[in-house]
């Protein structure tokens, strides 16, 4: 289906802090500097790979999310959340400072929650768009916004080959990779853990598993009601019925004493809590105002003179040919 096509708009949710910490890594050979001498690699980068993300999907809107880098609600819950993780080159953390004001003077609409992250503008994202009848592409690296897939909402997973080698991910995609429904996802998540953000998973229960478990004796709260009520007698017969029809080895009795051990439901339940984005965060879209920040095209002497400013003439082309009401622009020097 061309954009030409398409009977419902479209808005694009960039996890900026994501494309920046991959741009960092992978251009930081170059070197690029902006015209004032400072570091701008990642930010060059991040804004290279939107414009390509814009220039194949034709949005209707842009919104992009950025990590409250002074306060954590998910750390004062959970001192140890994310913990481990590399610190971060003083380089990047100077671009990752800047990015919100240059998204803003190029005219994108940015959201800085308060103690919150842009996983949290996601799911945010992702509801605003099925409110209001559009659809939404969230752009990450991160396997948390598997959850807020749907029939309206996909993810572009970015990866290593870039944009262009990157995975759009739809229900049927995200089946076909993990085994687990889209709506279950969040489900798959809290019971496997997740070791980039320090998050255990419930003892025993990996990913296979917890993938068989949702297919085949899911929803999560069906499972744990038969545990409490039934001794998960549901359970086993489900998954060793599974088993039958495979061949595979019968593990229904050893999942439900896995489940039914003592912090299982309590691990579950905290891995939810700390997983699931906000989906009420207010993106301040307003479509029906023309020119408002987040809405496409925009004005090419705001392009001009902020992506200019990076001093990387080819991506100044391409914003202006991608962003612009004017691609015939012409920028000074």
């Amino acid at each position: 289906m061309t954009v030409t096509d398409r009977d419902r708009k479209l808005l694009l949710v960039v996890d900026a802090p994501s494309l920046l910490h991959r741009s960092h890594h992978a251009r930081a050979h170059t070197r690029i500097t902006d015209r004032s001498g400072r570091p701008a690699w990642a930010l060059e980068g991040m804004v290279r790979q939107i414009l390509e993300v814009i220039d194949g999907f034709a949005p209707d809107a842009v919104v992009f999310g950025l990590d409250d880098r002074t306060s954590s609600l998910r750390r004062d819950l959970y001192p140890d959340y994310k913990a481990g993780r590399a610190e971060k080159h003083p380089e990047l953390i100077d671009q990752i400072d800047r990015a919100g004001a240059l998204l803003d003077a190029l005219g994108m609409a940015t959201i800085t929650p308060p103690g919150l992250e842009a996983d949290d503008v996601n799911a945010s994202g992702a509801a605003w768009a099925g409110r209001h009848g559009w659809d939404c592409i969230i752009i990450t690296s991160d396997r948390d916004a598997f959850a807020h897939i749907s029939g309206h909402t996909k993810v572009l997973r970015v990866i290593n080959g870039g944009i262009s080698g990157s995975p759009l991910l739809n229900p049927q995609r995200l089946f076909a990779m993990y085994g687990v429904a889209a709506d279950r996802y969040l489900e798959y998540a809290a019971l496997r853990g997740d070791a980039s953000d320090n998050l255990p998973g419930v003892n025993g229960i990996g990913e296979k598993t917890a993938a068989i478990l949702l297919e085949h004796a899911g929803p999560m709260a069906t499972v744990w009601a038969d545990i409490e009520h039934n001794e998960g007698l549901a359970v086993v017969a489900a998954l060793d019925s599974w088993a039958e029809e495979t061949g595979a080895r019968r593990v229904g009795a050893t999942v439900v004493r896995r489940l039914a051990a003592p912090g299982a439901r309590e691990r579950y339940d905290f891995n939810v809590s700390m997983m699931a984005g906000r989906e009420d965060l207010d993106l301040g879209l307003t479509p029906d105002v023309p020119g408002s920040p987040g809405l496409l095209p925009l004005d090419p002497e705001r392009i001009s003179k902020v992506v200019g400013f990076l001093n990387v003439e080819a991506t100044t082309s391409l914003a202006l040919r991608v962003l612009s009401a004017d691609p015939g622009f012409v920028s000074s020097p």
